[in-house]
């Protein structure tokens, strides 16, 4: 799974890399060394009606249209790349709501004899990574709209396999435009862009525990540690 992240880059650097309009507006989003399930994060979507990206905070933990309780995001702060074009909570998002999650680098814990031990894991030439994602609208008894995303995830890398079963799928900057939605593409072709990164395109590195509070959070959070 991908449950905790970095997105320390600035606001107006996400918008150069990701090619957002100078004349959109961006959100105020303070750096963060530890993002968690439920914050709102910048998350860059398609416009189709004005045909511009657009860069916008949504909440962490996609929560289905058809869903009475807020809570069910929890349950979706990833979606599992196989099986997701039928899967109800993604279906409609994978067909029409797809995104992009810029992030610095992930987390993810290894399981040790003496426990869990934290890793970061980045591009290993420097830079934003985009990670795939899915949208959704909801509303809740208040009348009030949550538009909120999940991370798609798939089978680990050989890197990212010696720290967990799943990874969250990086996409090249080349296949941005047809996960937006901004050139046609079928199903088929979709599915075919969640398979793991590189392992020689990626770099990780063990942290401290103090990343698995989210009452941390600062950039100490990445510094490389030495093991016992």
């Amino acid at each position: 799974m991908c449950g905790r992240a970095r997105l320390s880059s600035d606001v107006s650097e996400i918008r150069l890399v990701f090619r957002i309009p100078p004349e959109r507006p961006i959100p105020n989003f303070p750096p963060s060394w530890n993002v968690a399930p439920t914050d709102s994060v910048p998350v860059v979507r398609y416009d189709r009606k004005a045909g511009q990206r657009s860069l916008d905070l949504l909440r962490w933990g996609l929560i289905p249209h058809w869903a009475k309780d807020i809570k069910v995001g929890f349950a979706n702060i990833n979606a599992k790349a196989e099986g997701i074009e039928t899967k109800r909570a993604f279906r409609d998002a994978f067909e029409r709501r797809r995104c992009l999650v810029p992030v610095d680098n992930f987390y993810e814990w290894k399981k040790t004899a003496t426990g869990k031990q934290p890793y970061a894991i980045a591009l290993a030439d420097p830079g934003i990574m985009a990670l795939a994602g899915l949208w959704e609208n909801w509303k809740s008894s208040a009348d009030e709209w949550v538009r909120s995303f999940a991370i798609v995830t798939t089978e680990p890398n050989e890197l990212c396999a010696q720290l967990h079963n799943r990874m969250p799928v990086v996409l090249a900057p080349e296949a941005w435009p047809a996960w937006l939605g901004e050139e046609p593409a079928d199903p088929a072709q979709l599915k075919s862009l969640l398979v793991p990164y590189p392992s020689n395109a990626m770099i990780a590195w063990p942290v401290s525990q103090r990343v698995g509070s989210v009452k941390n959070n600062d950039p100490s959070l990445i510094e490389p540690i030495t093991l016992q």
